[in-house]
């Protein structure tokens, strides 16, 4: 059985140290950068790697881009091989902020062409909430070769998501918390309000009160509520850098709703075009 949305900590408690099973620890503080890799050497699940937002799941930043530009994609391959994935490997990643950072590099997996990655539910707080190993033991990883298969269609520039939003092809949903998507708070980027005609479903809402993914069905019941009688394929998920976005798109496929797009710049990149329009309220 492959794996390729969520995995619950049981599954892989019983799965963990298959040879072709490859885990990545993608813990991350946009406060603190370096905190990740530091509570990566405090402990982690068994024979986890660790894969850094910045420096490995994104590229430089430029007067162009938002914050996390997607990575070079060729660039993560190698980095993929060197972790010891291969395009058999079935891969899991976690965190400790309810996917928001693991969310990343399933989907940067997904546009790769691979298909075998899923979100551990719940991430490292309900392993050890279980009692589930923790190490401080780096892996010993056998390098493998990943070859990336580009997936088309995958995510939309700027330029696709204000022409879809004129045309009206496209349903834009923002990730961010709803002061941040009113515009009443800003705490990163240099202009606060959201993108018009984006529809505001914060990535938390896609949780529990414990951190785990709400039912299949539950979320499926609420995210056509917000798009209608829109197909998924038309639906496209933004947050402030690219990163957020993702847990919405993953909480799609999970609940069978599948084919939605990643706007990978979103607002951290809108408003770098003073010409492009920008809303404030609901």
């Amino acid at each position: 059985m492959s794996y390729s949305t969520l995995i619950s900590a049981d599954a892989l408690k019983a799965q963990i140290d298959r040879p072709d099973w490859v885990v990545v620890d993608c813990r991350f503080s946009l406060a603190d950068t370096g905190l990740g890799a530091q509570n990566y050497r405090r402990g982690h699940l068994p024979n986890a790697r660790y894969a850094h937002l910045d420096k490995d799941l994104s590229s430089a930043i430029t007067s162009r881009t938002g914050r996390h530009p997607l990575p070079d994609f060729r660039a993560l391959a190698q980095k993929l091989g060197h972790w010891g994935i291969d395009n058999r490997s079935q891969v899991i990643v976690y965190d400790d902020a309810g996917g928001a950072f693991a969310g990343r590099l399933w989907w940067l997996l997904r546009y790769l062409g691979h298909d075998k990655v899923a979100v551990l539910d719940g991430g490292i707080k309900l392993w050890q909430k279980k009692s589930y190993p923790i190490t401080t033991a780096l892996p010993a990883v056998k390098p493998a070769i990943f070859r990336p298969y580009l997936q088309d269609g995958f995510w939309l520039t700027a330029a696709h998501v204000q022409n879809g939003l004129a045309s009206r092809s496209i349903c834009l949903i923002d990730a961010r918390t709803p002061e941040r998507y009113r515009g009443e708070v800003e705490p990163i980027d240099p202009v606060a309000g959201h993108v018009q005609g984006a529809f505001n479903r914060p990535f938390q809402a896609n949780l529990t009160a414990s951190g785990e993914f709400l039912p299949a069905d539950q979320l499926r019941r609420q995210f056509q509520t917000l798009t209608g009688d829109r197909p998924p394929e038309q639906v496209v998920h933004m947050c402030g850098s690219g990163v957020t976005a993702c847990h919405n798109l993953l909480a799609m496929e999970h609940a069978g709703l599948r084919g939605s797009k990643l706007y990978a710049g979103s607002w951290s990149e809108w408003i770098r075009n003073k010409n492009r329009p920008v809303a404030t309220g609901r």
